[in-house]
């Protein structure tokens, strides 16, 4: 038997107007309807209703989880500094970290996610091969010092999270529970009623050999990713790849100087020259762990920093400032050419291919050079992809022109590798009772992400909508008047709470029909159950919450069609 929720007795406030910080939808709804309450920058309050959500999407998760053989366990949200230092992530993360001392002076942390400590949990529980394949996950708060926490609980210092780790003795056994992850997140996600995309992406600090993301495109996304129109291809902007081929440079001339004065940037010296910025090559100079290196991009193209840094990872990746020119006469400001550079490094973007020629910095002051060919005048050390992709960009497995489009990252699934077991000697006897390293997998869902993901997918002029399967109820009963309409409602949802239907019913006294038909549309339950002007006759209406439609049914009708799941 299913529960009953009065509203008569619920603690719900809801709101007529947005919030004035609130520039989501999510954001919006999620706080006028009643789910959720700020308590401060990125801390959020999960109220009765969105705690019902919160742990309906909780279940369905923990389900597909146990389904592929996962283990479930709590690990503490405190943990030790010493773990991080060994992996080297507590200086990776930086200020993203929550920090804190004992009264002791012992250093600790607030766990943004947790491969360390189930690393360490593995390495003191399972000694043997034949322990092995595991697969552990946890359903835990996570925390990051977000320094601009925006969109309600879409981007918060505070979230909920699923993590999981696969722990293998073989590469192909990581494989294998890849692929298990990989399904499990697809039934998942069709579970939740979420439209996603999966997307190649980028290892990144991470490491590994395989990664991809699970997007759920919305306007208030804040990942850009790329679809082919003519192809399954799909990725991550970060992740998106573009072929470098040489070309024929013999025909270009040799290097001519030209007198450039006042153009340090690629607009003002297309406009001197006449050219377009195409024709020009762009050299961005960066600190990658505190070296200068130069990256070279075509003049009509932005340098894409997150993408260079997921490329370079874990080094850091940082912009020169002025007093990084002092001393370096080679360098001039605005004027660097990759034609005798020395003892930088120089990275370029495949489009910079070799026997190309391009108009670029004479490393002169008031002065560029053209006919300057790739592979001839210059050298490059490393062609890695890092402009920013645009629309039209070629499909790097058909050639045809890639659409942009933004979503919410709702879950991330990697192949690490021996990362972590090498920063923590994960080893196990193998067969021939010799010493063999583990292999891992890490696998996350944002599931507090995904109430947000699925407020902004669903919703619609007059509020949210839910798919049943996390919605707080399968029907909101409203007495739309009196005491008859009132008894009438509470005795249906009484007959339909004993048929097994969650029910949320509206018999709040002294509030109008028009605010309680507001406060059902507003709430989002996929069904509306009416006892209105018909209840005399024991005849309801019954609405469908996301295609409006509408019947009026009997007691007995009602509670038959209301019984039946889909």
């Amino acid at each position: 038997m299913a529960q009953v929720q009065r509203m008569s007795r619920l603690m719900i406030k809801t709101l007529r107007d947005d919030p004035a910080d609130a520039e989501t939808l999510n954001h919006k709804l999620l706080v006028r309807a009643g789910y959720v309450r700020r308590t401060a920058a990125g801390i959020w309050t999960w109220l009765p209703l969105g705690k019902k959500v919160l742990e309906n999407i909780t279940r369905v998760v923990r389900e597909e989880m146990d389904a592929i053989g996962g283990q479930e366990v709590l690990l503490p949200a405190l943990l030790p500094k010493e773990s991080y230092d060994a992996s080297g992530r507590y200086d990776e993360y930086g200020d993203l970290l929550f920090k804190l001392k004992d009264r002791k002076g012992a250093e600790y942390l607030l766990g943004p996610t947790h491969e360390e400590i189930f690393t360490q949990v593995v390495k003191d529980q399972i000694t043997s091969y034949k322990d092995l394949p595991v697969i552990l996950y946890q359903i835990q708060t996570k925390y990051r010092d977000e320094a601009r926490p925006r969109a309600g609980v879409l981007r918060g210092r505070e979230f909920q999270m699923k993590d999981s780790y696969s722990f293998d003795t073989t590469d192909e056994g990581l494989v294998e529970a890849y692929q298990l992850h990989r399904a499990a997140y697809i039934r998942i996600f069709e579970r939740l009623g979420l439209d996603h995309r999966i997307v190649s992406a980028v290892s990144g600090a991470m490491g590994g050999s395989a990664s991809e993301e699970f997007l759920a495109p919305a306007p208030a996304g804040e990942d850009t990713f790329v679809d082919c129109p003519a192809c399954d291809y799909a990725a991550n902007t970060e992740a998106v790849t573009f072929k470098a081929t040489a070309v024929d440079g013999s025909a270009h001339g040799s290097v001519e100087e030209l007198d450039t004065p006042d153009t340090p940037t690629i607009e003002t010296l297309a406009g001197h020259l006449g050219v377009p910025a195409s024709a020009t090559l762009k050299n961005l100079l960066v600190k990658v762990d505190g070296e200068i290196v130069a990256v070279g991009v075509p003049g009509d193209r932005e340098v894409d920093l997150g993408k260079l840094g997921e490329h370079l990872a874990p080094a850091v990746v940082e912009l020169v400032t002025a007093d990084d020119f002092e001393g370096r006469p080679d360098l001039v400001r605005g004027y660097v050419g990759p034609q005798g550079l020395e003892k930088v490094r120089y990275i370029a973007d495949p489009r910079i291919a070799a026997g190309t020629a391009w108009i670029t910095g004479a490393n002169k002051p008031g002065t560029h050079a053209k006919n300057v060919v790739a592979g001839r005048d210059f050298e490059v050390d490393d062609y890695l992809d890092v402009v920013v992709v645009q629309e039209g960009d070629p499909c790097p497995k058909c050639g045809t022109g890639l659409k942009l489009d933004r979503a919410i990252e709702i879950g991330h699934i990697f192949q690490l590798g021996r990362k972590f077991a090498d920063a923590f000697q994960l080893d196990v006897l193998g067969q021939n009772g010799k010493p063999v390293r583990v292999t891992m997998g890490s696998y996350g869902i944002g599931v507090s992400r995904a109430v947000a993901a699925l407020a902004e997918q669903t919703a619609d002029e007059q509020g949210l909508c839910w798919p049943r399967e996390i919605a707080p109820a399968d029907v909101h009963v409203v007495a739309a008047g009196k005491a008859l309409q009132t008894e009438l409602a509470l005795d249906v949802a009484d007959k339909l709470a004993a048929a097994g239907v969650r029910v949320m019913v509206d018999d709040r006294a002294g509030v109008s029909p028009g605010v309680k038909f507001t406060d059902a549309e507003l709430i989002g339950i996929p069904k509306i159950l009416v006892a209105g002007r018909r209840s005399a006759e024991g005849v309801l209406e019954l609405k469908d919450r996301r295609t409006g439609e509408r019947e009026e049914l009997t007691v007995d009708e009602a509670i038959a069609r209301l019984t039946v799941r889909g």
